[in-house]
């Protein structure tokens, strides 16, 4: 197949594919006129790396993928070096998660901080004295945010 039909059926343009034939990801091989041609093992490669830059890899890290489909493995992922690659994603992620849990408690902390300081703004406008929170509101409030 040539290079048209393969990003129609792999959902990429041959833009896609021309950078991906550059960087030593996918064959570039030529016919007799001079048209760069496909085959099924091709749209594999292709799937292969679509789907991991899906899950957030980046080019570099599908290589191995790719890698095992070109040595004759049936799945991307049948080789050590590709097993390696998801475990430091998966690291990579926890990380991601862990930064994350934290901002949102920070986020949620602020919050709370805020909205006290707005209720006793508007209590202090009604001329009421401020209620304090006690740390069970405040852990109540934090719990409301999850829901």
């Amino acid at each position: 197949m040539r290079i048209g039909e393969l990003a129609e059926r792999a959902g990429t343009s041959t833009r896609t594919l021309r950078y991906y034939e550059s960087r030593g990801l996918l064959p570039a091989r030529r016919a007799g006129n001079g048209y760069r041609t496909y085959d099924e093992d091709d749209l594999r490669l292709i799937q292969q790396i679509r789907t991991l830059k899906d899950f957030g890899f980046d080019l570099e890290q599908t290589r191995p993928f790719v890698e095992c489909l070109r040595a004759g493995h049936p799945a991307g992922d049948s080789c050590p070096a590709s097993l390696d690659v998801y475990r430091g994603k998966l690291a990579e992620l926890d990380e991601l998660i862990g930064r994350l849990g934290s901002i949102r408690a920070r986020v949620g902390e602020q919050l709370a901080q805020a909205e006290a300081a707005q209720a006793e703004t508007a209590q202090a406008a009604q001329g009421v004295a401020p209620e304090p929170l006690c740390e069970l509101t405040i852990h109540q409030l934090h719990e409301g945010e999850d829901t």
